[in-house]
């Protein structure tokens, strides 16, 4: 009678190198579209109008809100695809929604969001989650609060990375409060691209494609460590002090 087999040993560090590379390559590709169109972070929000940089953060939160119901029951209706098909539909929408100005941008918004967020449960699919889980649907929205493709990051966006609490419905509406004033600066961002004269289909098709593909490797990084702290029975808490220390070398490499 043969032994059976072990299962084989995580390698832990070597899966934290992995996720450390694909954190700190997220947003690259973003960061140089977006640079093509001559956007400046910094610059950008004050294109806005006051009045929409007001509203912005309400904006936000009944964006998430709806998305939040929309992305999970389209998942009965419509499978997840390719992060390839998921970027050229964003990218497609962000050209829709910025040909007609501010108007049409701020109408694409919640369907942005949306699309942002199943892209996020479809990741946690792939890494072995479910979706019906109100833990699973917290965490995707948590990954929102990792600073957007504009943003300069200096690890101290791994927080979002730790921190589990007892879950509830007031527990989801507490975090995408939390999320929202965060969320509401990339969007925000976003906005104000699709504004720029003459480039707005081009701006709105490059800052979708951007943060649909930042989104993407955020929620690799995100459940990628969730899963790994399962599998090689280490807390989050450790394995994110660990994955600050990957992330300083490869910043110093």
């Amino acid at each position: 009678m043969q032994k059976s087999q072990l299962p084989a040993a995580i390698d832990v560090e070597a899966e934290l190198d992995r996720i450390a590379r694909r954190y700190k390559a997220a947003g690259g590709v973003g960061i140089n579209v977006l640079n093509l169109i001559g956007g400046q972070a910094e610059n950008l929000l004050e294109r806005l109008p006051a009045s929409v940089r007001k509203q912005l953060e309400g904006a936000t939160v009944r964006a998430l809100d709806h998305a939040m119901s929309a992305a999970h029951k389209s998942r009965g209706h419509v499978p997840d695809q390719a992060s390839w098909l998921n970027s050229a539909v964003s990218a497609a929408m962000g050209a829709v929604g910025g040909a007609g100005g501010l108007p049409t941008a701020l109408a694409e918004l919640p369907v942005t969001t949306t699309l942002l967020l199943r892209v996020i449960e479809g990741v946690a699919v792939e890494h072995g989650f479910d979706p019906d889980l109100e833990s699973v649907r917290f965490d995707c929205v948590q990954v929102f609060s990792a600073a957007g493709p504009l943003s300069e990051d200096d690890g101290s966006d791994l927080a979002f990375l730790t921190a589990r609490i007892a879950l509830s419905g007031k527990a989801v509406q507490s975090i995408i409060h939390k999320v929202a004033p965060r969320l509401a600066v990339v969007m925000g961002q976003k906005l104000a691209a699709q504004t720029v004269p003459v480039l707005g289909a081009v701006a709105g098709a490059a800052t979708n494609y951007a943060y649909t593909s930042y989104y993407q490797d955020m929620a690799h990084v995100h459940f990628g460590l969730r899963k790994l702290a399962i599998e090689a029975d280490v807390t989050p808490e450790e394995l994110n002090k660990r994955l600050v220390v990957k992330m300083r070398e490869l910043a110093l490499a």
